[in-house]
């Protein structure tokens, strides 16, 4: 592996298995859903546990892995240490696939390697995070923070101790908590922003986000003015940055637009959740989605592109083949707010499901097409 390529930077062997995840997990889910796949769990477990730690963790490992140590101003991380990370991954996604198919216990193994693969990437976080001598590790705390409760989500999971309370915490209080620390700090920088930083911003929005969590878990009413509080509070801090929107550089518009969403999800999520509250709407888990896809799928498909084509030696450059990329993660956001607005409003929601679905499969495949050999053999983009 020393002289292989596709082993010589973090993110190279993280992005190409959460994108090739993503196509995988998503048919067998869409397959699932409609009844052609009988699994061993429900296919909405299967679709939640297998995006959230399957995709994007391992993605946002790939991205994190590069920047944590520069962030803290330490060496990097070693070879030896991310390739176990993404070999317990690997074997994670194996068993997960097998086991949804097979058996319950099998599926349970994956999560359990899904389990040892976070604690030993906290270890490796902490282990910088302790050594360095800066003495501003703010965001890096809150980083760390994100996987503490990361760890303790798929500990839920694993253990069937409640099914929603392991969603939640690994949705907002470990991947959002861990994407955003990251985002409102690298996105104005890459934005050529100046901003003076909010020391106590990240601490409310993780409290709210927990308080969220634990209303949602256990179904007690007035959640939505928890989200709305949440909603005022990220609004404010991103005008407070006076992003340069729209840019030129569609690189940076990108980033830009995946912070947008935060807000927008959380006011969604205010609205639809009084509604659900008063008038007994249901809206097919349109808060989350707005969400996942607004902001964590769109900022993945931006950090992605960007450090792929960065640590390439291709220039920075966004193509109209990146910029129709760009374009279409909208496409697809947008296609799964509609099945949930359909669905609230009783209609049959199947066909525009599989449109979604088909979207998500494009894009993703498209990704590929355009940046799998660049991963693979550095190659050098036209």
């Amino acid at each position: 592996m020393k002289n292989i390529y596709f082993f010589k930077q973090v993110h190279q062997v993280f992005f190409s298995l959460a994108f090739i995840n993503a196509i995988i997990f998503m048919i067998t889910f869409m397959l699932a859903y409609k009844g052609v796949f009988l699994l061993e769990i429900t296919p909405t477990n299967f679709h939640s546990i297998s995006l959230i730690f399957l995709v994007f963790t391992p993605a946002f490992l790939g991205f994190l892995f590069t920047t944590f140590p520069r962030f803290l101003s330490t060496e990097v991380i070693s070879k030896t240490n991310y390739l176990i990370v993404y070999i317990l991954f690997l074997l994670s996604t194996i068993l997960n696939i097998y086991g949804a198919f097979t058996t319950e216990l099998v599926y349970k193994g994956s999560l359990f390697l899904i389990l040892i693969s976070l604690v030993y990437s906290f270890k490796i976080l902490y282990s910088l995070h302790k050594s360095s001598t800066i003495p501003d590790k703010h965001d890096t705390f809150y980083i760390l923070t994100g996987f503490v409760f990361g760890i303790a989500s798929i500990f839920v999971l694993l253990n069937n101790i409640n099914h929603t309370l392991g969603i939640n915490l690994a949705i907002y209080n470990f991947l959002f908590v861990v994407s955003f620390s990251v985002a409102q700090r690298m996105i104005p920088f890459f934005s050529h922003v100046m901003v003076d930083r909010n020391d106590n911003f990240l601490k409310y929005i993780v409290i709210l986000l927990l308080v969220h969590t634990i209303l949602e878990t256990y179904s007690l009413n007035y959640s939505f003015l928890v989200d709305f509080i949440i909603f005022v509070l990220i609004a404010k801090e991103i005008y407070r940055y006076r992003l340069p929107f729209p840019n030129e550089n569609a690189m940076i518009s990108i980033l830009h637009i995946a912070l947008f969403w935060i807000p927008i999800s959380f006011f969604i999520s205010s609205i639809t959740k009084a509604l659900s509250l008063f008038n007994n709407n249901f809206f097919l888990a349109l808060d989350i989605h707005t969400l996942v896809l607004g902001f964590l799928f769109t900022v993945l498909i931006g950090f992605g592109t960007r450090v792929t084509i960065g640590h390439s030696g291709n220039m920075m450059v966004a193509t109209p083949y990146i910029k129709f990329l760009f374009l279409f993660t909208q496409v697809v956001v947008l296609s799964r707010i509609i099945v949930s607005i359909v669905a609230s409003l009783g209609y049959d929601f199947m066909i525009i499901f599989d449109i979604s679905v088909t979207l998500w499969l494009a894009l993703f495949i498209l990704w590929l097409y355009k940046f799998f050999m660049v991963l693979v053999i550095g190659k050098k983009l036209k």
